[in-house]
């Protein structure tokens, strides 16, 4: 994998090592970056939402992706906000930007989702 870009921040989609709960695999995929952590982190961590084929089952929260080119995605696909994940910044390659009018929905969705899980 070529060297992460320290310059990643929220909104910027980035290929990542995304850990699945099922099995004790990673599997390098794209994943929005919704938070970043402090630079005096050790190490320097990031939050990102997994991002999946959009012809895949979908979740409650899915938000389809409206521009691919930006995206830096080639597959019509979803941010899974259901599927918050903890990453090591180094481990992270931009390689796209989620289009402004995504947004919106995102936060939206992200925000459902967490508010879920608090009231739970």
């Amino acid at each position: 994998m070529p060297d992460s870009d320290s310059r990643v921040g929220i909104w910027d989609i980035v290929k990542v090592p995304f850990p699945y709960t099922s099995h004790p695999v990673q599997q390098f995929r794209p994943a929005l970056v919704i938070s970043g952590g402090l630079p005096d982190d050790t190490p320097f961590m990031i939050w990102v939402l997994m991002i999946t084929s959009a012809a895949n089952r979908p979740w409650q929260g899915d938000v389809a992706l409206s521009d691919l080119m930006a995206a830096g995605l080639f597959a019509p696909s979803v941010v899974r906000t259901a599927k918050v994940a903890t990453i090591e910044i180094a481990r992270a390659q931009r390689i796209g930007r989620l289009p402004s009018r995504d947004r919106t929905k995102v936060k939206a969705r992200l925000r459902a989702v967490l508010e879920g899980v608090a009231l739970a």
